[in-house]
């Protein structure tokens, strides 16, 4: 009943088409440059919306980086030309594959290295884990000396303590029941 549950809540999501937010008026005539420009346009990054191409992108800027990449098209560059306007302009942030160099070594060293040291870390926990296994879950008991230590310490802590505050006497008369007047209560007798 899950399974069945999971699918009819993915499918829905699974059968729809990806929304282009690419709208009618920036559509080129020509469709080999339409082409041309919406491949550029997976290529590049919305500044806004991270980890969203311009393509995909509703955003302002994403709009006007489109614009711009069909203008460019139109006059005549080529797609090289076209990326290395728009990087010059925006920086290598810009590409969602950013090319591999002294500046973006960061961003293709970290996943690795952060894939590494979770899976240290699960090494790790899972060989503490057998080892706790292995060892039992009885209890040793304390050594002799570990014992006289530990009734040491009590001992000292019971004599170092101060004895609790007495007790007045409306809080003794107030938690120590009382007895009725004329003896003590039968389980038949209800109180008044």
């Amino acid at each position: 009943m899950i399974r069945l549950l999971f699918v009819l809540t993915l499918l829905p999501v699974l059968l729809a088409a990806p929304v282009l937010a690419v709208e009618p008026d920036e559509i080129l005539a020509n469709p080999a440059l339409e082409a041309r420009a919406r491949a550029i346009s997976k290529e590049l990054r919305c500044v806004v919306c991270q980890n969203q191409s311009i393509d995909d992108s509703h955003a302002g800027i994403a709009r006007d980086l489109r614009i711009l990449v069909r203008e460019r098209l139109v006059t005549g560059d080529s797609d090289a030309q076209v990326l290395d306007f728009i990087v010059a302009r925006y920086g290598d942030y810009v590409l969602l594959d950013p090319p591999f160099k002294r500046a973006t070594w960061a961003l293709w060293i970290a996943p690795p290295l952060m894939i590494g040291a979770i899976v240290a870390l699960i090494v790790v926990f899972l060989r503490g884990w057998q080892t706790h296994l292995a060892a039992g879950k009885e209890i040793e008991p304390l050594s002799p000396t570990d014992r006289a230590e530990l009734d040491a310490l009590v001992e000292r802590v019971a004599r170092d303590t101060p004895p609790p505050p007495p007790r007045s006497a409306f809080r003794a008369e107030f938690e120590q029941p009382r007895s009725p007047p004329g003896g003590t209560i039968d389980d038949n007798q209800a109180p008044a």
